[in-house]
C-alpha cells in the first residue's frame, strides 16, 4: 500500500504552525510498513485542494488528510472527498448528538454551520467518532482507493488515528513492520556508521539504518514480520551485535534522551549533584530539572559569568584565573570542585568556555570548553572543541557534559 499525507490548512503553508500531525502519521505508517513517499500540504483554497487531492490518488492508494473538517465555509476536505468518490453526504445523528453535547458542556448555542460537521458519506464511509472536539474523522474506501480524514489539532488526531484509523490499516497489512531505535552519544554519524558498516552492509531482516539528531546520532533496527513478538526475536541479537560493537556509547533505546537517562541514574544511585555554568548559562541544570523527582539529588545550579562570581560563589582562586585565565582546565576543576563542597554535594560539574560568536584567539578559539567533574573527592576536567554559532556549541557542551557524567554514573560506580 502506497500513502500520501495532505496536510490541509493556510496556517500550515505560510509555516504559522508546525505541522507535528505529519511528522506522527510519517512514523506511525512506517511502523505500519506502508510505503509513503510524498507529503503535501495545501491552503484553504478549494480548487487547489481538490487539484491536490485528485494528483494524491493519482499516485496513491491511500491518502491521509488532517484539517479542514471544520464548521466554516473554507473547511472543505470532506466535500472534495465526497466529490472525488461520487458519494452523497447524509446527517448522522449520532454525530451531532457529540457536537450538542460539547456545546452545552461549554454553556453555549450551537449554531448552524457547526451541524455541517455531523454530515458524512452515505455509502463507502466509516465514522470516526471524535471523543476530543468536534469534528468527526471519515473514512472512505472505495475502487481500490482509501481516504482517512482526521481533524487538525493533535490532541484530536493522535487520539483517532491511535484508536480507530490504526487498526483500520492494521487489518489490511499481512506484515507488521516493528522499530527499535539506539541512541549513541559521543560518536558522529558517519564515526558511527562506519563503526557497524558491515552489519548495515549484511542487513535483509532486519534492516539498519543510521541517523544524526541533536547532537546524537540513532541506529534504528526495523524487523518485517507477523506479529510484534516475532519482531522483536530478530531484532534481539542484532541490537546485541550493535551493542558490542559501540560500546559504552550506547546510552539507551527508543524514545527517551540524556538528561533523562541522566537524571535516573542519579536518583536510583541516590547521588546528589551540584551545577556550575558559565558559558552553559544554566542548560544543564535546566535539562535536569525537566525529570521528575530530581529534587531528591538535584541541590544547587549557579551560573557564574564573571570571573568575580566564579571567585565569591565557587571558591575559584584569584591567582587561577590570572594565570590560566577563566577558560582553563585549572578553572573548570576549580569550580567543579567549588560547587560540591559550597553544596555539600557528592557530585559537582562545572562549564567554561567560549561560546562565541566574538571572544576567542588563536589560542583559545571560538568553542573551546572545558568540563569538570568532581566525584566524591576525585576532580577532573577535559577539554572539548565545538563547531557552531553560539548556542549549537552550549547546546552540544551541555550534552557531553551530561555524557560524561552517565559514562561515571554507569560505568565507574
Amino acid at each position: 500500500m502506497r500513502a500520501e499525507i495532505l496536510s490541509v490548512g493556510t496556517e500550515l503553508l505560510l509555516g504559522d504552525i508546525l505541522n507535528t500531525n505529519a511528522q506522527y502519521l510519517a512514523k506511525e505508517l512506517a511502523a505500519l510498513g506502508i510505503e509513503l513517499y510524498y507529503q503535501t500540504v495545501v491552503g484553504d483554497n478549494p480548487k487547489r485542494l481538490e487539484e491536490t487531492l485528485y494528483h494524491a490518488f493519482s499516485r496513491a492508494d491511500l491518502v491521509i488528510t488532517t484539517g479542514g473538517l471544520g464548521p466554516t465555509d473554507d473547511d472543505l476536505t470532506k466535500e472534495t472527498a465526497v466529490k472525488y468518490f461520487d458519494e452523497p453526504l447524509v446527517l448522522d445523528e449520532k454525530a451531532l448528538e457529540q457536537i450538542q453535547v460539547i456545546f452545552d458542556r461549554m454553556g453555549k448555542e450551537m449554531t448552524e454551520n457547526n451541524r455541517k460537521q455531523a454530515f458524512v458519506p452515505e455509502n463507502n464511509g466509516v465514522v470516526m467518532y471524535n471523543a476530543n472536539g468536534t469534528a468527526p474523522g471519515i473514512i472512505i474506501e472505495k475502487d481500490g482507493k482509501i481516504i482517512i480524514m482526521l481533524p487538525g489539532p493533535p490532541k484530536e488526531v493522535v487520539p483517532m488515528f491511535e484508536n480507530q484509523a490504526k487498526p483500520f490499516l492494521a487489518r489490511k497489512q499481512e506484515y507488521t513492520f516493528i522499530s527499535r531505535v539506539l541512541r549513541v552519544a559521543s560518536v558522529g554519524e558517519s564515526a558511527m556508521e562506519a563503526m557497524v558498516k558491515d552489519l548495515i552492509d549484511a542487513q535483509i531482516n532486519p534492516t539498519i539504518a543510521p541517523y544524526a539528531k541533536d547532537g546524537e546520532a540513532l541506529l534504528r533496527i526495523t524487523a518485517k514480520a507477523k506479529d510484534e513478538a516475532e519482531a522483536n526475536r530478530l531484532i534481539d541479537p542484532v541490537a546485541t551485535a550493535l551493542k558490542e560493537r559501540l560500546g559504552k556509547s550506547v546510552y539507551a533505546e527508543g524514545e527517551t534522551n540524556m538528561e533523562t537517562e541522566v537524571a535516573k541514574l542519579l536518583v536510583a544511585q541516590k547521588k546528589t549533584i551540584a551545577v556550575a555554568e558559565s558559558c552553559t548559562g544554566g542548560e544543564i541544570s535546566s535539562q535536569l530539572v525537566r525529570f521528575p523527582g530530581i529534587s531528591e539529588v538535584f541541590l544547587e545550579g549557579c551560573v557564574t559569568y564573571s570571573n568575580e562570581a566564579k571567585m565569591k560563589s565557587l571558591g575559584v582562586s584569584e591567582e587561577t584565573l590570572a594565570k590560566f585565565g577563566a577558560v582553563s582546565k585549572e578553572t573548570a576543576i576549580e569550580m567543579a570542585e567549588g560547587i560540591a563542597k559550597a553544596a555539600g554535594a557528592q557530585i559537582g560539574i562545572a562549564t567554561t568556555g567560549i561560546a562565541g560568536p566574538d571572544g576567542g584567539s588563536k589560542d583559545k578559539p571560538v568553542g573551546l570548553v572545558y568540563i569538570g567533574l568532581y566525584n566524591n573527592g576525585i576532580v577532573e576536567a577535559k577539554e572539548f572543541h565545538f563547531a557552531g554559532n553560539r548556542n549549537k556549541v552550549r547546546e552540544r557542551a551541555t550534552f557531553q557534559a551530561l555524557d560524561w557524567l552517565r559514562r561515571k554514573l554507569q560505568y565507574e560506580k
